[in-house]
């Protein structure tokens, strides 16, 4: 009786710390984008005071940088649906490799079709991320 109620603890401070840190976590990243609004806003402000010489040159770092902005965010969503892409064929293989093991291992004439849930898992991260996930623009 004692180990159950040694697990419950165990098991309600690990939840508690997970729930803190994701809510520190997303706390975080809302004051990033808040301060990088703040000082977007405050950059074009001081834009629209520089005389038309400065201001020319300051237009262009700041089109260069959201050249560089679009780039790696276009890199991310390369990575994103290539690691989808991997995980389906990971599934495929999982679901697969069980099969066999359960067909081998078990007397029940159906119980290796268990091995078709990852299989299918697999082949719908797949057919998502071949057919239907959005592709990156070019550019």
């Amino acid at each position: 009786m004692v180990q159950n109620g040694a697990l419950f603890m165990f098991l309600s401070v690990v939840m508690v710390a997970v729930f803190s840190f994701v809510s520190i976590a997303v706390w975080t990243e809302a004051r990033r984008k808040e301060r990088e609004s703040y000082y977007k806003a405050e950059s074009t402000r001081r834009l629209a005071e520089m005389p038309a010489e400065a201001a020319q040159q300051v237009i262009e770092v700041l089109k260069e940088e959201e050249r560089i902005r679009q780039a790696e965010l276009r890199t991310k969503d390369l990575k994103m649906i290539e690691g989808m892409k991997i995980g389906g064929l990971v599934n495929i293989a999982i679901g697969v490799a069980l099969m066999f093991l359960i067909r081998g291992t078990s007397h029940e004439t159906s119980a290796y079709l268990v091995g078709l849930i990852p299989g299918l898992i697999g082949v719908a991260l797949l057919v998502y991320a071949i057919f239907m996930a959005p592709k990156p623009a070019r550019g």
